[in-house]
């Protein structure tokens, strides 16, 4: 529940820092990083603390795709806002729902293997890094 709250406040408080972008662009070819760009300010909060998690992770580090998921993994959620994260949580949206074949449709012509990923990283019974991302993910 406190986990829930954090992320509320995050959402409505917390400002996206620029100085990330450096981290950020060391990962992101430029049409990568433009729809990073794009993406809403929880969004790439979200996503760099998902970066810096995976970069300290043995199974994730060397893996440059999964690098790029963790910046890029909810870049499908451009229309969903505060109201739609909460029922998403309590009740289920389907603006969140759909945000892994948004997100998929977003990166397929700039990167194949991790628009793949984007579109597999909220299902079940993953194994191996899929598993690992997942587990990331849910404490970010």
């Amino acid at each position: 529940m406190f986990y829930r709250i954090k992320q509320v406040l995050t959402y409505i408080f917390a400002k996206y820092e620029e100085k990330n972008n450096k981290a950020v662009r060391k990962v992101l070819s430029e049409e990568e990083y433009i729809v990073f760009s794009g993406m809403k300010e929880y969004d790439k909060i979200h996503s760099v603390n998902m970066l810096k998690e995976a970069m300290k992770d043995e199974l994730l580090k060397n893996d440059k795709d999964y690098l790029k998921l963790a910046l890029l993994h909810d870049c499908g959620k451009e229309d969903a806002g505060l109201i739609s994260r909460i029922k998403q949580v309590s009740i289920g949206d389907k603006v969140m729902r759909k945000h892994p074949e948004r997100s998929y449709k977003k990166l397929l012509g700039i990167n194949l293997a991790v628009a793949e990923l984007a579109k597999a990283h909220h299902m079940e019974k993953t194994k191996g890094k899929m598993e690992r991302f997942q587990e990331i993910d849910n404490r970010n």
